[in-house]
């Protein structure tokens, strides 16, 4: 079985968030870059079925030259090869077209993705790529099993969840639960090593187009003040959230 791992590359959540340029353009002064949190969990997933099923896996990221750490880590955790698409990512159709060639000139069996990215949240990717490469897709995956050329996905819906059946090609789009935190893998000497002597192939883009653009960013209002509200003093609390707070 091959599968694709698609990583992002976005800003660690701990990152202090500026903007530039008239608030323009995110400021990535001092910013540290992680993988994606929801790819890190389909990564994990792609690392299990490799060991137990000898699947082989390739991760995959559309960005510049600033991106070759985050999927450096990837191959150190256990990927076999990384591909990047040497093109800026501006907008999630963009980015589905250009995941779309790597996923079609590899012909792989399993795409995993994560269900959204935490710096944009569009939640756009995975479906996108799916259409355009023809294959079965499954959101917001939580659990998943391959037998043959036979997937057994559990996802996530309003109010439960979901037990679907699907043949290969699949592209998934994953987020916690598909592995436990505590599954996930940390790279260690041997496997940073072992990164620098796999391939890294830098793929050129196809050019393809944008259909949104990001014309302005601003932060959220700052938190108001807190009012502390001594606990036996109920009739202040009831009160503080009916006149002021307008929640009961």
């Amino acid at each position: 079985m091959k599968i694709l791992v698609c990583i992002s590359h976005v800003p660690d959540t701990t990152s202090k968030i500026n903007f530039a340029e008239n608030d323009t353009k995110f400021d990535t002064t001092g910013v540290q870059f992680v993988i994606n949190p929801n790819d890190e969990f389909g990564l994990t997933r792609a690392m299990w079925f490799k060991e137990k099923q000898g699947a082989s896996v390739d991760v995959v990221t559309v960005g510049g030259k600033e991106t070759e750490p985050t999927i450096r880590k990837a191959l150190a955790i256990g990927a076999d090869t990384a591909h990047r698409v040497d093109t800026e990512p501006l907008d999630g159709f963009q980015v589905a077209k250009e995941l779309a060639k790597v996923a079609k000139d590899g012909e792989y069996d399993l795409i995993i993705a994560g269900r959204e990215s935490i710096d944009y949240n569009g939640g756009m990717v995975p479906g996108m790529l799916a259409k355009l490469i023809g294959a079965n897709f499954i959101n917001t995956c939580v659990s998943l099993e391959v037998e043959g050329d036979t997937a057994t996905a559990i996802r996530e819906i309003d109010g439960g969840k979901e037990t679907l059946k699907s043949s290969l090609p699949l592209v998934i789009g994953g987020q916690k639960g598909l592995v436990e935190e505590s599954d996930l893998k940390i790279p260690n000497m041997r496997g940073i090593m072992m990164a620098r002597k796999k391939p890294l192939n830098v793929v050129e883009p196809s050019s393809a187009e944008t259909l949104t653009v990001s014309k302005s960013f601003r932060k959220p209002k700052p938190k108001g003040e807190i009012t502390m509200v001594d606990a036996d003093n109920l009739d202040r609390l009831i009160d503080l959230l009916h006149n002021e707070a307008k929640a009961i």
